[in-house]
């Protein structure tokens, strides 16, 4: 099967810092800003290479972690799974210290989200979810180099399925599952949430596993 890039949107990478398109989560924005002047509070790019074999689709920013630092996952626990991770295969370079000017670079891999905004709970909308695919999409069509996606979560898998044009029937959601979509290989993984990690439904040794098996794939 081959995936055209036609079926990506051709769009913009990123939202506008003061994107209107989900009124739910621009009133959050609004809100937090007032509250909180010195936090990152917009839109959080993708962080990476864009030529990198390797993108990695999270949930949405969280509210203490890239909604106030503006680099995804830096901030909060998932951030420290994720890095720690990321760190020991050769995706990333440095030292993570959970702030953006750390210095930590990533290697042959992108981080980006299905979702571009904090959401109320860390719940996005199907709505909203649909609304901010096009930026998926497009980041994803602008990856000239991608052969890996690793999917953290059902809702990351699943838009990002969509965004590839695929019928979820044909690509289920499963922890360690990996898929073939055209000339990609999408690996699914459990969110590195702390709920995960507390409750037992992902543990870092089945984290590992999921880049371990990225990285015998892609050498």
């Amino acid at each position: 099967m081959t995936i055209s890039t036609s079926n990506l949107v051709s769009a913009a990478t990123r939202p506008d810092s003061n994107c209107p398109l989900c009124p739910r989560l621009a009133a959050l924005r609004a809100e937090t800003r007032a509250r909180q002047p010195d936090w990152f509070n917009s839109p959080v790019d993708s962080f990476g290479d864009p030529n990198a074999r390797l993108l990695i689709v999270g949930l949405a920013p969280g509210m203490q972690g890239a909604n106030r630092t503006g680099r995804p996952f830096t901030g909060d626990y998932a951030g420290d799974l994720l890095y720690a991770t990321l760190l020991e295969y050769g995706f990333a370079s440095g030292v993570y210290q959970a702030r953006p000017d750390d210095g930590l670079k990533l290697v042959d891999s992108r981080i980006s989200n299905a979702v571009r905004c904090v959401p109320p709970q860390n719940k996005p909308l199907p709505t909203e979810i649909n609304t901010c695919r096009q930026f998926l999409s497009a980041t994803i069509a602008t990856m000239p180099n991608v052969r890996a996606i690793v999917l953290l979560g059902r809702i990351a898998h699943e838009s990002t399925v969509k965004a590839l044009g695929l019928r979820l029937a044909a690509a289920p959601f499963a922890h360690g599952a990996v898929h073939k979509a055209g000339p990609y290989k999408l690996y699914d993984s459990y969110h590195c949430s702390r709920y995960n990690t507390n409750t037992g439904v992902l543990t870092t040794d089945m984290f590992r596993a999921v880049f371990a098996n990225v990285r015998k794939d892609l050498g």
